[in-house]
């Protein structure tokens, strides 16, 4: 593991890249419930068929909150002596394509930034991007932000 002297260093850097992941209906399903968001687009695929999509697509937010799976999955190396992270948010979110239900995706993260706030406190900044398997345009692009405390 790194530590966050040497992981300064790789500001600009491609840090982790997780394997596909296939989005099932039942994972949408699952969201839907959870949010309370139900529009046919996503949870009928009778409807969704008759759109220009072809049928259901993800939940912006379902395939935003795949991210977490996909970096904690993927080879990006935070640093050692890592005790915790936390979400701080994001700066900027965009969603580019739609994604089809049963598609395979999968996260790349470069490293955008890492500031000392405190004496063992770090803001690390992430471009997030979830790219779907055959597709030209990635799902979601984002600036993700992290709190880690050594």
């Amino acid at each position: 593991m790194a530590d966050f002297n040497d992981l300064k260093n790789r500001i600009g850097e491609e840090i982790g890249v997780s394997g596909w992941i296939t989005v099932e209906q039942s994972m949408v399903d699952e969201f839907a419930r959870a949010t309370k968001d139900y529009q046919p687009i996503h949870n009928d695929p009778a409807f969704a068929a008759s759109t220009p999509f072809g049928g259901t697509i993800v939940h912006g937010f379902l395939t935003l909150s795949l991210l977490t799976h996909l970096i904690t999955s993927s080879d990006a190396d935070p640093a050692k002596d890592v005790r915790t992270v936390l979400n701080y948010g994001t700066d900027k979110v965009r969603f580019l394509a739609p994604l089809p239900v049963g598609s395979r995706v999968r996260g790349r993260f470069k490293l955008l930034g890492l500031v000392e706030r405190n004496p063992g406190e770090y803001r690390q900044t992430v471009e997030a991007t979830i790219e779907i398997e055959g597709a030209s345009k990635p799902a979601l692009i984002a600036e993700w932000l992290f709190q880690r405390f050594a």
